[in-house]
């Protein structure tokens, strides 16, 4: 007996989901409202403006510790630890490359109230650097007669050292031949009938 389309109670064999299009939507705007609440709590104020990169007007010091031995206990202060200590970022660096790598860093800058980027030189500044370097230049003029007459002085220099070496090993020659020579008694060379040995200058 076959039943009329009527009275089939629906069944849903195919196996496939079935997608909710207002719950997605729903669910988008939930989650769009988060993420721009999230931006709106990071971002504080209006970004910070820093000053413009600029020389160091101090002598970096990477050789005053070189060859000392320094005793290190983990309960020591970060300033009298092994390395090298940055107060401005409060953390130790192992080695001298690790620690220019630092203070020329982004980090160690911005700290110091600093951006990356390098102030823009107007055309002035750098006319002005221009007749600076020309002036440094005339001052210690340089000619080719300057040029030869140093490189001639060096080779006299060089000339000299090599004549001063080869005296050096000279009187080192005699001294070893000096030890060398046995010290006979005059007394016994007498005795067994001979002056002495080695040549003789009359």
């Amino acid at each position: 007996m076959a039943q009329s389309s009527d009275n089939v109670v629906g069944i849903d064999n195919t196996f496939r989901k079935k997608f909710d299009k207002e719950e997605y939507l729903q669910r988008a705007r939930e989650r769009e409202e988060k993420e721009t609440e999230g931006k709106k709590s990071k971002s504080r104020g209006p970004p910070v403006q820093r000053k413009p990169l600029k020389q160091r007007d101090y002598q970096v010091d990477l050789e005053s510790r070189l060859g000392k031995t320094q005793v290190v206990t983990p309960i020591a202060p970060l300033s009298q630890q092994a390395g090298y200590f940055c107060r401005v970022c409060e953390c130790v660096v192992k080695d001298s490359a690790n620690y220019l790598d630092h203070i020329n860093g982004k980090k160690h800058q911005r700290a110091l109230g600093m951006s990356m980027r390098v102030e823009r030189a107007s055309l002035e500044q750098v006319q002005q650097r221009f007749e600076s370097l020309k002036k440094r230049k005339d001052t210690g003029s340089f000619t080719v007669q300057d040029f030869d007459e140093r490189l001639l002085k060096q080779q006299q220099e060089e000339e000299e050292r090599k004549r001063q070496r080869r005296e050096k090993k000279k009187e080192k020659k005699k001294e070893k031949a000096a030890e060398d020579e046995p010290e006979i008694d005059p007394d016994v060379a007498a005795m067994m009938g001979f002056g002495g040995f080695g040549s003789s200058k009359k």
